[in-house]
């Protein structure tokens, strides 16, 4: 019994983290357009009507499903570090909030390379429902009035910023509408000119001029060069599915690894929520961000091993450090020889974008370029400043990424889309839905409402639904047992699974969020 019904379609579904974003992509669908005409107008309405979340100055990654050709595709829209960002610059640590912790926006380049290949609606007519929320305003919603509440003081240090979001001065409330005028205009520009004005025309210009005179490194120079571009995705094999996941920056090398360690237990044997099962799901995930630590950077500065870190070989040799009843204090590498938006979209032809959009941290670095009302990423603090790190700060390079969207096919048909927002906690999120779907047989929304876990430095945090056996079990295993809400563990998954005989599409959407799966 889950707390929603699974959403099924034949036509087409959208899962969203807002309801409002999932009606204009479903709208779209309904109208005649195809996955990336609704994964664009749903990208832009986030930026509007979610800002604590994405935003126009934030980054993007996307894998897309082209039926046509049966082929997958990675795209990574994440932006390096201005030129002037050494770490001499930042010899005293990279600032949290600011201008000069944001690096390269990237999404709306992402919105340009997408639209070139797959549209078939201009992008002017795609941002308009966007357009419209940013001028004559959207209802404020319980959600969005928590946050900004939660966040007064930090965006009240940032007067453009108070003014851009907070225009009246009086904090949003559940109903109150909103209005963002600059960022209309924005949004309207990048309509009628083009996504490329963002980085070289009248855009570029405010935000370069907003970077002179508030301490931000963006140069005309830095803007020039849009960042997105299509790679290959990473692929491996799990239980008779391909997992399709993005590759370096990004982190989705450790949901692959994941997969790849889990491959060696009979998790359906054991029982989705038992202890068991989160136990080994938990030492992969040691496993795995060990090595990210020891390996990930950008591949353009350093070296990724990519080819063994995903061999099946290689998942072998770390199996052998899993202990099936006692928890790994600490994890070392292998020897080789926070906010964030996710959504997904399958259209009537079968094609789907499995899409996540960031800020980094809520709000990013709260900074608005004055007239613009966009506001900037804070990534530049992912990066490390001790100079033999793989993510090395650098000027021109990219850090190591949180963000990562995955798809699976069965065969080369397109099976699940799906993903979370959530910084560290997506990968351990996502081995937990994939785990559900494929091993332990369930629906999308079952999927999604089961009780999740998240492992990090405090100890294993663990929803309170899971039973009190399992809860104990694992206490005598080793683990320091936080109990979290009933519905406390992080993110905001969204799911799409294709019905392997009939096609029908199956849609799940995360009740721990605002979140919203519809179909026709």
């Amino acid at each position: 019994m889950t707390y929603r019904g699974v959403v099924v379609a034949r036509n087409g579904a959208v899962a969203t983290s807002q309801p409002l974003a999932t009606a204009v992509g479903l709208h779209v669908l309904q109208e005649g357009g195809n996955f990336v005409d609704a994964a664009l107008a749903i990208s832009a309405v986030l930026t509007v009507i979610e800002p604590y979340n994405s935003h126009l100055g934030g980054d993007a990654f996307v894998i897309v499903y082209d039926a046509r050709t049966r082929q997958t595709h990675a795209l990574n829209a994440s932006g390096p570090a201005p030129r002037a960002a050494t770490r001499e610059r930042f010899s005293g640590g990279i600032p949290v909030r600011g201008m000069q912790s944001a690096s390269v926006p990237g999404l709306v380049s992402a919105w340009a390379l997408l639209h070139e290949r797959y549209a078939t609606r201009e992008l002017s007519e795609l941002l308009q429902p966007a357009i419209r929320y940013a001028q004559q305003g959207f209802p404020a919603g319980y959600r969005y009035s928590q946050v900004f509440a939660a966040h007064e003081h930090l965006l009240r240090q940032f007067p453009i910023t108070w003014r851009e979001l907070v225009p009246d001065g009086e904090l949003p409330y559940p109903g109150k509408m909103v209005t963002q005028p600059n960022l209309g205009w924005t949004l309207t520009r990048i309509a009628t000119a083009g996504p490329m004005d963002f980085y070289r025309g009248d855009i570029a210009e405010r935000i370069v001029r907003h970077c002179q005179h508030h301490g931000g490194l963006f140069t005309e120079e830095d803007l020039s060069q849009p960042p997105a571009e299509w790679l290959e995705p990473l692929r491996v094999e799990y239980r008779g599915y391909t997992l399709h996941a993005q590759p370096p920056v990004s982190q989705g090398h450790i949901l692959a690894q994941m997969l790849n360690l889990l491959e060696g237990y009979d998790l359906r044997s054991m029982g989705a929520l038992s202890a068991d099962a989160i136990h080994l799901q938990v030492e992969a995930k040691k496993l795995a961000f060990a090595d990210r630590h020891a390996y990930l950077g950008d591949p353009r500065f350093v070296k990724v091993p990519m080819d063994v870190l995903l061999s099946k070989q290689y998942a072998e040799r770390r199996r052998q450090q899993i202990d099936l009843n006692r928890a790994a204090d600490r994890v070392t590498a292998g020897e080789i020889e926070h906010d964030t938006t996710y959504f997904c979209v399958v259209d009537r032809y079968g094609n789907a974008a499995s899409f996540i959009q960031s800020i980094f941290h809520s709000f990013g670095c709260a900074e608005v370029a004055e007239g613009t009302g966009i506001l900037f990423n804070n990534r530049m603090t992912g990066f490390s400043l001790d100079p033999t790190s793989p993510n090395a700060l650098e000027p021109g390079k990219r850090t190591a990424h949180t963000l990562n969207a995955y798809l699976l096919t069965r065969g080369d048909d397109l099976a699940f889309v799906g993903g979370t927002p959530g910084g560290d906690v997506q990968v351990q999120s996502n081995t937990q839905i994939i785990c559900n779907l494929i091993d332990f047989g369930m629906n999308p929304q079952e999927a999604v409402e089961a009780p999740r876990w998240q492992h990090d430095p405090e100890g294993l945090k663990i929803e309170r639904r899971v039973p009190v056996e399992s809860l104990q079990k694992l206490e005598r295993k080793g683990h320091r047992v936080l109990l979290l809400p009933d519905w406390g563990q992080s993110g905001a998954v969204q799911v799409i699974a294709v019905h392997p005989e009939s096609k029908a599409l199956l849609a799940g959407s995360d009740p721990r969020c605002d979140g919203h799966a519809a179909g026709w």
